[in-house]
């Protein structure tokens, strides 16, 4: 897959390996992590571990997915506004397709767990939304700002913790859903 302004495809496939530990414990392609902090996560990274509150407050850990599941992780600038609601409608939508292919999809913002757990309900979303209140996670992995606002990012990581695909658009939230899945289907072809 060929790299875009607004997308990047699989690179060299690393070995499989856990999550990244934030700790600054362990070692990645022979780089001790906490050597070296890059600005943003990239294609071929380890996703960065962490724990979140979800829409009903119980915790999350991105690291309890690991060798289960694909995740479709992506970040949105906020609950109940128009261009977030239809993302988040267009993964609903595709919910059982992502499912199909053995994959979660977990949204986050820097909304609360309260903000959340209404939004979920207002649109019935199936799938699990959680809180960086304070922007932690969403700096740790670079997601940048676009126009003053939370920038609007999509990660496909597989089930070794590897981001594959990362996608970058504000404004065309229906274009997530579509790279997700045609990651995903890249994934699942190769791993046949």
């Amino acid at each position: 897959m060929s790299k875009h302004d607004d997308q990047a495809g699989p690179g060299k496939d690393p070995a499989p390996m856990p999550f990244a530990d934030d700790g600054g414990v362990g070692d990645y392609e022979g780089i001790p992590f906490g050597a070296r902090r890059k600005e943003r996560v990239q294609v071929g990274d380890l996703a960065p571990d962490f724990t979140l509150p979800d829409q009903s407050g119980a915790p999350v850990r991105l690291g309890d997915f690991a060798g289960k599941t694909c995740i479709v992780l992506y970040y949105y600038p906020r609950d109940n506004t128009s261009i977030c609601t239809a993302e988040a409608c267009a993964f609903r939508d595709s919910y059982e397709v992502f499912k199909d292919v053995g994959a979660d999809v977990i949204g986050i913002s820097s909304d609360s767990v309260e903000s959340h757990q209404q939004f979920a309900a207002a649109y019935q979303l199936p799938f699990t939304l959680l809180s960086d209140a304070d922007s932690e996670i969403r700096k740790r992995y670079g997601v940048p700002t676009a126009f003053g606002l939370p920038g609007r990012v999509t990660y496909i990581i597989d089930r070794q913790g590897i981001v594959r695909h990362i996608f970058f658009s504000q404004f065309a939230s229906e274009k997530h859903v579509a790279q997700a899945l045609q990651a995903l289907q890249s994934i699942c072809e190769e791993d046949t």
